[in-house]
């Protein structure tokens, strides 16, 4: 029986890429693409892959946040992060959230069907690259009692602060949210308590601190 996969990464030459080289493995089927966290929680909830080789770093919903929802509502299917990113932050939070792999861009193909058939066997795969991270850097957050605040925010609200992030205002959230704009107001003034900040800047601080987007945005409108 051949492993079902769906594969999210907003660069689409890298996408397509990946399928295509994935369709070539007789035991491997494409069930699915998606171009960012908020289509691959909706197409995994449709089509129930076996495997979901997640991007990290996507607009609208980012893979950490795609993934810990995945995990929550189905919890048999299985998430690789693939990312180009090896810092502790995103490994750290990747695993947190339930991935059973992480692997870097950079690696070989080969690498990547590896990976993939280990953890649709129930296995946990990383990359040489991060293990050093994850029994280093992981290990030591998981023991700190205080951690970052940004695990105080719920789920609705760490979405709210990432599109916050990418420059969204009031009305862009809540039009893609599917929300009233007070709700998204209500939420923003709950974020700035759990984080104590007082404007919209010091919350696009957070975001990229927190690796819920990058460096590549611009400040929201209030």
């Amino acid at each position: 029986m051949s492993i079902r996969i769906l594969v999210a990464d907003d660069h689409g030459i890298v996408r397509e890429g990946l399928c295509s080289l994935l369709r070539k493995q007789p035991e491997m089927e494409i069930v699915g693409e998606a171009t960012d966290g908020r289509k691959a929680l909706g197409l995994v909830r449709e089509l129930i892959p076996d495997v979901v080789v997640m991007d990290i770093t996507m607009p609208n919903l980012n893979g950490v946040d795609a993934t810990r929802q995945i995990i929550r509502e189905l919890p048999k299917v299985k998430v690789i992060a693939l990312s180009m990113h090896s810092s502790n932050v995103f490994v750290a939070d990747m695993i947190k959230a339930g991935a059973s792999g992480y692997i870097l861009k950079d690696c070989l193909f080969d690498e990547l069907v590896e990976a993939i058939q280990i953890v649709y066997d129930g296995g946990i795969y990383l990359s040489p690259d991060v293990v050093s991270v994850v029994i280093g850097d992981y290990v030591n957050r998981l023991t700190k009692t205080n951690g970052s605040p940004l695990e105080n925010l719920t789920n609705r609200e760490r979405e709210v602060l990432q599109l916050i992030g990418e420059g969204k205002n009031t009305k862009q959230i809540a039009k893609q949210l599917h929300v009233s704009a007070k709700a998204i107001e209500a939420n923003r003034r709950k974020i700035m308590d759990k984080l104590h900040t007082h404007s919209v800047a010091d919350l696009v601080r957070w975001a990229i601190l927190g690796g819920l987007t990058t460096l590549e945005v611009s400040i929201p409108e209030s």
